[in-house]
């Protein structure tokens, strides 16, 4: 027994547990939510209270939920997964019933004094509900047609609900996040080829539906694909945020023009400066360097939740652990996909960056999630 091990047996369980919190990801958790804080400080003009302060609070709320959250043993997370599924299900129908409608979409609750996104809530409840059913499932039956039938409508059934709001962003990442799981927990390839075959046949379908009384999306979502396809067409219209994101991406050169000196975000030509298109305006103010660190930094959180799943021995911890590494990797591919023109704009924010209550502290939750399935791993 070495002088650590001896010495970690003489520790009260509750401080032993402060001691296995995995302290490099809440450093780097923090360091990516600072640099949040200073472009919310940057895009309101050198105002804190617009913007930051009110993050900064959010994310105190976040981090003391995760350690709350981390202290709280991992089996107990499993065996509430299912009614965490069931509640953010149940949330989703009432955004259908009850549901407080902005910019156009039906996707919040108002519930006394607060305001609930239960899509958001539906991504750590979905991963949580797929790695239980996994961690219970027998490993020679997860390519069974029939047990692959079940993960796909636990998929599916809040996926539908999303894309009714509309919530395109949102749809992606839970479809993406649940087969991230599916494929951590050793289904066939040959589902995902499928799935994949299916896709494009769906692609092909929306396309041909266009104008059609059988339609498969919203006009203006036709619209966001035509601006992808060419943002030029409707430099002051659809294309608008599109171009101005790809000139406040360009226009940062190699160190970029300086802090509080962005002209898209200063003169506001940037669109959504502090939400969806937080990122150009970072790219701006700080260029490739500035860019280029805070995508080290996701990374690294990538990083260390792919080292925790791997050497941890229980299978929920572990799919679990993959699940939300996976669900915030999606997270950052499409919102940077999105403000680069690689993807149409679907309306996703960059996590820890953007502005937004409820995704701070729910993604906060699913890495309190993480920690407990760190600190409470078989040693």
């Amino acid at each position: 027994m070495s002088f650590l091990e001896h010495n970690l047996k003489t520790v009260p369980t509750g401080a032993r547990k402060i001691l296995y919190i995995n302290w490099p990801l809440v450093i780097l958790l923090t360091a990516v939510a600072c640099a949040g804080f200073l472009m919310l400080y940057s895009v309101a003009g050198g105002r804190i209270e617009t913007w930051a302060e009110p993050q900064m609070k959010r994310f105190g709320i976040g981090m003391i939920a995760m350690f709350v959250v981390a202290f709280v043993p991992i089996w107990f997370w499993r065996n509430m997964s299912a009614l965490a599924y069931l509640v953010s299900l149940l949330l989703l129908v009432a955004v259908e019933l009850f549901g407080d409608i902005g910019m156009g979409a039906q996707r919040w609750l108002e519930i006394g004094p607060l305001r609930l996104q239960p899509s958001e809530l539906m991504k750590i409840a979905l991963v949580m509900m797929l790695a239980a059913y996994y961690d219970w499932l027998d490993v020679g039956k997860t390519s069974h047609p029939l047990w692959v039938a079940v993960p796909l409508a636990l998929i599916l059934i809040p996926t539908a609900l999303v894309l009714k709001q509309p919530d395109l962003g949102t749809s992606i990442m839970l479809v993406a996040g649940g087969g991230l799981v599916m494929f951590a927990a050793g289904v066939s390839l040959w589902y995902f080829g499928t799935v994949l075959a299916a896709v494009a046949g769906v692609i092909f379908a929306v396309f041909q539906s266009r104008g059609t009384p059988w339609q498969l999306l919203h006009d203006y979502q036709y619209h966001r694909i035509d601006t992808f396809l060419d943002p030029g067409s409707d430099p002051l219209g659809a294309g608008y945020n599109i171009m101005q994101a790809q000139i406040a991406l360009g226009s940062g050169g190699w160190a970029g023009r300086g802090f509080m000196q962005g002209t898209q975000s200063r003169l506001n030509f940037l669109p959504e400066k502090h939400t969806d298109f937080i990122f150009t305006t970072l790219a701006e103010e700080f260029g490739f360097v500035g860019a280029f660190s805070l995508l080290m930094l996701y990374a690294l959180i990538l990083g260390f939740c792919i080292y925790s799943a791997l050497s941890n021995r229980d299978r929920f911890a572990s799919l679990v652990t993959l699940g939300v590494g996976g669900t915030f990797f999606v997270f950052i591919a499409v919102n940077m996909s999105m403000v680069m023109g690689l993807i149409p704009v679907v309306g996703a924010p960059l996590p820890l960056v953007s502005y937004g209550g409820t995704a701070m502290i729910i993604l906060m939750i699913a890495f309190g999630v993480v920690q407990s399935a760190h600190v409470h791993r078989p040693r």
